[in-house]
């Protein structure tokens, strides 16, 4: 299993929300590049970054800082916010870009997750499901949708996504714990790969999530407070995930 560091970018500098709320926000660095050589230093193969201003706006306000980041940093970058047509999905994966990940999108155009699908292919995909009471949020997380986490992930296997990012809402930022009742449903609904992000706040955390399995932990507010150290939760995960392999 996969801990993924995550670089959430507001205004240009890397910051936190609190349970998805713009005025809650922590400032971390001025330097979202800084931060990510960083965590590739401390043993991160893989970045999650968020364009926070694009996810509330539908538009890639900063993906100059995040093409900054993908051509610096050694390790795959997946980008999401503001993603919500084909065009701007190739303009990521152009800029150097690993994997688009989509949310607002999946919902309020399914047609579209299908011709994404089509047009990058099941490995640079991502759609994030995002839940609050198990119900879907849209836009940055300011919008309600009607669609439960459940359906919405059974639409996206049917449609032909690979890979999906779960996440938490009330549990993001909060440094408490995951859902794992939600994400032990979520995984038992899906064939589809996980990603899990919300509330992971110890390696005990990771430890967890890499036992129900899922491909992936994103971890952000912990991280920087130092309440999770990342070479410690990678060797946590690696450790799971070696249990697991036949033979071992």
């Amino acid at each position: 299993m996969e801990v993924i560091p995550a670089i959430d970018i507001r205004g240009g500098r890397c910051v936190r929300l609190f349970q998805g709320d713009y005025d809650r926000e922590t400032v971390f660095s001025d330097s979202p590049a800084e931060m990510a050589a960083l965590w590739v230093e401390r043993g991160a193969a893989r970045l999650h970054v968020v364009d926070l201003d694009g996810a509330r706006t539908g538009q890639a306000v900063n993906i100059g800082v995040v093409e900054m980041i993908a051509r610096s940093v050694p390790v795959p970058v997946q980008y999401g916010g503001g993603v919500r047509d084909v065009a701007s999905a190739r303009s990521a994966i152009a800029r150097g870009i690993d994997r688009v990940v989509v949310g607002t999108a999946a919902v309020e155009d399914p047609g579209l997750v299908e011709r994404l699908a089509h047009e990058l292919g099941g490995e640079s995909l991502v759609v994030s499901v995002d839940a609050r009471d198990g119900r879907v949020a849209l836009r940055g997380w300011t919008r309600e949708s009607g669609a439960s986490a459940i359906e919405l992930v059974r639409d996206l296997e049917a449609a032909g996504v690979e890979r999906i990012v779960y996440t938490d809402i009330s549990r993001d930022g909060t440094l408490t714990e995951p859902n794992f009742r939600a994400v032990e449903d979520l995984a038992a609904a899906t064939r589809m790969k996980a990603l899990v992000a919300g509330g992971v706040s110890s390696v005990e955390h990771v430890s967890r999530l890499a036992e129900i399995p899922v491909e992936g932990a994103i971890v952000g507010t912990a991280v920087y407070t130092g309440d999770v150290d990342l070479g410690q939760a990678i060797a946590a995960a690696n450790q799971h995930s070696a249990r697991r392999r036949p033979g071992c």
